[in-house]
């Protein structure tokens, strides 16, 4: 038996995932890639992005090779779909501009890349532009312990301006021969498994999923589990959105028609038959079930809110997005607002336009806030907002909720007066004292004094009480101010008369 399946792998294209800096040019490239290498006429019938396409290159020998390319968010707020990329990815491409060399998310995304174990190749971009420097970006490679081929390392490198095309041909021979060392292989025989993509729910069409086969067929007929999440193969396109029978290993597919939603970056199995499906599907529901049971329950668990200060202010705040991803990106993004104030809890989070419901369920005595990324609104939920006091945001780049979220937490974040010390004055004589009104005489050890400064009393170093300074004299003429190391009068007004010997400690309240 291992035998006959040992003879039934066949080599199979690569998947691959191109990660970098979000300004180094990725999505540039993967455009570029997309409009040269997919035929006009079905490039015109994509009506949807999905997250992966195949592309047919042809090798300098004339021959012609697919290659699959994950087209996953760049911006380091994907890190878990990022992750899952170079989970499912066979290949990554590390695009580094010649312009800027290596930036931190350069070093984040090869992090992600070397923690999968995957092979790699590092595209020198943007190598048209004035500014760029290759032998510069070369060393800033190196220097960063990125070790390319000729500067003491066996990681290839492919120089490319992805705006122009130079050099794109070449990378996709150097994918191509990457993927060949490294010796892909398939079954088709066997029945497809790989990893769930992207979900979402479309209201006409219910639950959607991509997901792209690492091994196996699928076929019509059969049935597709993830988790708890089953569906039919009934309803299968490939990523230009055509009805398609069957689909073997590398090629990313849309299934719709799953019972729940999938979550993404988690793998997925067929089935011929649906009661090998479900038994699938019971399995799974009886280690999750397990894995509660484990946990501790929430009167056990020690929460944050039992323990935080009761002073402490809690933004409350509901996500949606418009697939499952972009949730984990959110969240993410969320996260890196940091405070000692102010806390910031997530209520709930799920997919789709913001509706009456999420509205409902964000209302109360402290309403939170609805963040909606590449979401709508819908009309009765505005509506019902405004009454409630639940405030809705929505956003279509995803760094910008972290900024207008920080934005927020400073408006709440509660204020804090401190007394900053601008002078100190050494008391040497108290000439009279009338009710609250005493003069004084002084000398200034530290800063300079000005008319009408309040100053704290301080005898022995401690503060017995506080005051105004209503005027002040110098060689017996009025002055607005008196400089360190100068001897003075003033009238002092407060209720504790200084003695000779306190200082006054001049201060300013700030608000930090």
């Amino acid at each position: 038996m291992d035998k006959l399946a040992k003879n039934s792998t066949v080599p199979r294209s690569p998947i691959v995932c191109i990660m970098g800096h979000i300004d180094h040019g990725k999505s540039t490239l993967l455009d570029y890639i997309r409009k040269t290498n997919i035929v006009d006429s079905e490039a015109g019938g994509i009506t949807q992005r999905i997250s992966a396409y195949e592309v047919v290159h042809k090798t300098p020998e004339g021959k012609e090779k697919k290659i699959t390319f994950l087209d996953t968010p760049g911006h380091e707020a994907f890190s878990a779909m990022r992750l899952s990329g170079t989970s499912v990815a066979d290949i990554a491409v590390l695009v580094v501009s010649a312009e800027d060399g290596v930036k931190k998310q350069t070093l984040e995304a090869w992090k992600a890349i070397t923690d999968s174990g995957i092979p790699y190749i590092v595209a020198i971009n943007k190598i048209d532009k004035p500014d760029a420097n290759v032998e510069k970006t070369k060393n800033s490679l190196v220097e960063n312990g990125i070790y390319i081929e000729g500067y003491g390392g066996t990681v290839p490198y492919v120089l490319i301006s992805a705006k122009k095309g130079t050099g794109v041909s070449e990378l996709m021979d150097m994918i191509l021969l990457v993927a060949e060392l490294a010796e892909l292989k398939g079954d088709p025989k066997k029945p497809a498994e790989g990893t769930v993509l992207e979900a979402h729910l479309d209201k006409q069409k219910g639950i959607t999923s991509v997901l792209v086969i690492k091994d196996g067929t699928l076929k019509g007929g059969m049935f597709v589990v993830s988790g708890e999440a089953m569906s039919t193969t009934r309803m299968m396109e490939n990523f230009l959105g055509k009805k398609i029978a069957q689909a073997s290993f590398s090629s990313p597919i849309r299934i719709i028609g799953f019972d729940k939603l999938p979550d993404v970056g988690k793998p997925f199995k067929s089935f011929e038959t649906k009661s090998e499906a479900e038994e699938y599907v019971e399995i799974e529901k009886e280690k999750n079930r397990k894995a509660e049971t484990l946990a501790p329950k929430k009167s056990e668990m020690k929460t944050e809110e039992t323990e935080e200060n009761t002073n402490e202010v809690v933004v409350r705040v509901m996500i949606k997005a418009a697939v499952a991803g972009a949730i984990d990106a959110m969240e993410h993004e969320i996260a890196k607002i940091k405070s000692d104030a102010v806390k910031i809890k997530i209520i709930g989070s799920s997919i789709g336009s913001v509706t009456e419901n999420d509205v409902k369920l964000a209302s109360g005595r402290n309403p939170a806030i609805i963040l909606g990324f590449d979401v709508g609104i819908d009309a009765s939920a505005k509506g019902l907002a405004e009454r409630l006091g639940v405030g809705i945001q929505t956003f279509d780049i995803i760094y910008k909720i972290s900024e207008w979220l920080a934005d927020e937490v400073k408006k709440r974040t509660p204020k804090m007066f401190v007394d900053e010390t601008t002078a100190v004055v050494k008391v040497l004589k108290v000439f009279s004292s009338m009710k609250d009104k005493h003069i004084i005489g002084g000398r200034v050890e530290k800063g300079t004094v000005f008319v009408g400064e309040d100053a704290k009393i301080m005898r022995r170093e401690t503060e017995v009480g506080r005051g105004k300074i209503r005027n002040l004299q110098q060689g017996k003429s009025d002055t607005g101010e008196v400089r360190e190391g100068v001897e003075f009068g003033c009238q002092f007004q407060s209720d504790i008369v200084p003695a000779p010997g306190d200082k006054l400690e001049v201060f300013k309240t700030m608000e930090k």
